[in-house]
């Protein structure tokens, strides 16, 4: 797991750049489009389409429960070398936290 760890972290930190190269990106449109003038109704389902406002939703419980399966982890006895019960455990809350953010978009769609 050890060996593992530095290929993750640029991992994240690719993804955070681009996270935030996205956000940035979609800020500068939805205010070029609004400074264009007048919106129809084509403009307006496009902005909301555009960003809908829960992605800090959606990374916070996937975050959230990343860090609850690492803490599951500590608690459950495993072989570091040979186990893939760490990716397992790790896998199971993560999906779970995708699972949340689903039932809840859902829920607030009704």
């Amino acid at each position: 797991m050890k060996q593992l760890m530095p290929f993750i972290i640029i991992i994240v930190f690719f993804i955070l750049i681009a996270i935030f190269i996205l956000a940035l990106y979609n800020y500068r449109l939805k205010k070029r489009i609004i400074n264009a003038g007048p919106l129809d109704e084509n403009s307006v389902k496009f902005l909301a389409q555009l960003g809908s406002g829960n992605e800090a939703l959606k990374w916070g419980l996937i975050l959230l429960c990343a860090g609850i399966g690492f803490i599951v982890m500590e608690f459950i006895p495993y072989s570091a070398e040979d186990s893939p019960v760490p990716y397992g455990v790790e896998m199971i809350f993560i999906s779970a936290g995708f699972l949340i953010y689903y039932l809840l978009l859902r829920r607030r769609k009704d």
